[in-house]
């Protein structure tokens, strides 16, 4: 397998994720990695792409490639296209907007509430992730990015508890679409909003609850602007 480049993430053949620090198939990681390339705009709606070709490109055989787009597929997020591969599916903006409300209803007052229930040093666990995100901006991998991104937010929130709670969340973060995360990258305003998680993690372990719901508020509103501008 290729390792992941700092050059243009569309040549690069990216490291496969492993989200949550779960143990997971093959099958699962190369999903993980594909699900990122389309939630980042990679994948852009109404493209189609073969196996082979999809395969080539992350640095992987065919086969999980197919068996992931076939469990993409099932989650809505692809078509399949009879002896051409895959069609990406179109989100409408009306469908981005609800997708995100429902996050703000429940991310934000779930992860202020953990200022003060988290354990700092489940909260300190996650720095790494938020690092990454750093690095992933700065290098403009916007796959390393999305991948990094789920982990740190998806682990926030299995802080409180609520499995249920991770799932529907996590759900929704893999039906949406950050077409503005490329534009973003180019003119270096992507670290900013990377910088975040870190400014969160601080407000959190320093038990800062109106810090954590302004830093909250600003980075998901973040989904509907500058991460969604096409």
């Amino acid at each position: 397998m290729a390792d992941r480049r700092s050059s243009a993430p569309a040549a690069a053949a990216p490291a496969l994720p492993v989200l949550g620090g779960k143990k997971s198939s093959y099958r699962e990681r190369v999903a993980d990695a594909l699900r990122a390339a389309l939630i980042a705009g990679e994948l852009l709606p109404g493209q189609v792409h073969s196996a082979p070709a999809l395969a080539a490109r992350f640095g992987v055989s065919a086969t999980p490639v197919r068996e992931a787009m076939l469990d993409l597929a099932k989650e809505g997020l692809v078509d399949t296209v009879p002896n051409k591969g895959f069609r990406v599916t179109a989100v409408s903006e009306k469908q981005l907007d609800e997708y995100t409300h429902i996050r703000s209803l429940i991310e934000i007052p779930t992860i202020v509430e953990l200022a003060s229930t988290a354990d700092p040093v489940s909260l300190e666990a996650l720095r790494p992730a938020a690092r990454e995100i750093v690095q992933a901006a700065v290098s403009g991998d916007l796959i390393a990015y999305v991948e990094a991104d789920t982990r740190f937010h998806l682990g926030l929130l299995a802080l409180a508890g609520n499995a249920h709670l991770v799932e529907v969340v996590g759900d929704l973060r893999k039906r949406s679409r950050l077409y503005g995360l490329t534009p973003l990258v180019k003119s270096g305003r992507l670290l900013a909003s990377a910088e975040e998680h870190l400014e969160l993690l601080d407000a959190l372990i320093a038990r800062d609850e109106r810090a954590v719901h302004a830093v909250m508020t600003r980075h998901i509103g973040h989904v509907r602007g500058l991460w969604a501008a096409k």
